[in-house]
């Protein structure tokens, strides 16, 4: 008789033959008692001839084994699945948040695009309806007033709002003095150019240019009333000079032209990009339905 091996003496394969038949034995006692109670139905169970291929990782392939295997790998790809949505939706934010920062980017741009204000372009105040120095000529006795007839009549109530500007405080650039030895014109220059300023002397054009400054200085005063002081304006000629006075220093204008022009041409007190003179008064003389107009232009030192 043989003798009996202890389970140390046996080999794995030999413990592995040994548990896959005590299991079917097992099995086989349990599908017994099922059968016998009539619980089971007989089927043909095939089995595989080396039972120990149903070992995995060194635990039996029992179902639950093999439900928990499959359940694991089930959670295993779910996990990966998960984890790649999680990264597309990432992905997603950064690109909804690059577009976004672009997108208010172009819309800032566009937005200060469309509102930049235009590059404006430093002008004189020129305020005048019609050129300054009109009134009724001094004949047959006369009262010598301000020519409002001169005035377009839609345009009387803008007139009388510009003769309530006030005049500019003093300065040490303002014009004060003229000289146009010419026609021997020496003459203070006060600011302003309505009918209460002519009476005083040759006014400047509130807004014009300073003198020496670029722009066009405008000053004007009466031909035949208040002095006459500039009577004689038609009898300057190109190159004559003409000298303005500021508290600090003396510039120099020379005659470029001489031109004739009705009441209205308010065109000729417009700014100019250089140092500019401009003189105006009534003409004819005792007539006074057109201006005459004297254009200087600055000596360079």
């Amino acid at each position: 008789m043989p003798r009996q091996r202890s389970a140390k003496d046996l080999s794995v394969d030999e413990l592995r033959q040994l548990l896959v038949e005590k299991n079917r034995k097992n099995r086989e006692a349990r599908i017994d008692a099922y059968r016998r109670s009539g619980r089971v139905i007989p089927v043909e169970v095939e089995t595989s001839e080396n039972e120990a291929d149903i070992f995995e990782g060194g635990e039996p392939a029992s179902p639950a084994n093999n439900h928990r295997r499959g359940r694991d790998r089930k959670r295993i790809n779910l996990d990966r699945f998960l984890l790649a949505v999680e990264i597309l939706a990432m992905v997603g934010v950064a690109v909804i948040l690059i577009y976004g920062i672009n997108l208010l980017n172009t819309l800032n741009h566009q937005f200060s695009e469309t509102n930049t204000l235009p590059t404006m372009t430093p002008t004189a105040l020129i305020t005048a309806v019609v050129l300054p120095s009109g009134h009724t000529p001094p004949v047959n006795g006369a009262e010598v007033t301000f020519n409002e007839a001169e005035i377009p009549e839609h345009l009387r109530p803008l007139m009388q709002s510009l003769a309530n500007i006030p005049a500019p405080t003093a300065s040490p650039q303002q014009a004060i003095r003229m000289q146009i030895p010419a026609i021997s014109v020496d003459e203070s220059v006060v600011q302003g150019d309505g009918w209460e300023q002519l009476k005083k002397g040759i006014g400047q054009h509130i807004g014009s240019a300073d003198p020496g400054q670029n722009g066009n200085l405008v000053v004007s005063a009466h031909n035949d009333i208040f002095g006459e002081i500039f009577r004689d304006l038609d009898k300057l000629k190109s190159g004559d000079q003409i000298v303005v006075y500021t508290a600090a220093r003396a510039y120099t204008y020379v005659v470029a032209n001489t031109e004739i022009v009705d009441p209205t041409r308010v065109d000729v007190m417009e700014t100019t990009s250089n140092p500019a003179l401009t003189l105006i008064s009534c003409y004819p003389y005792r007539v006074d339905n057109k201006r005459i107009v004297i254009k200087a232009t600055l000596l360079s030192n």
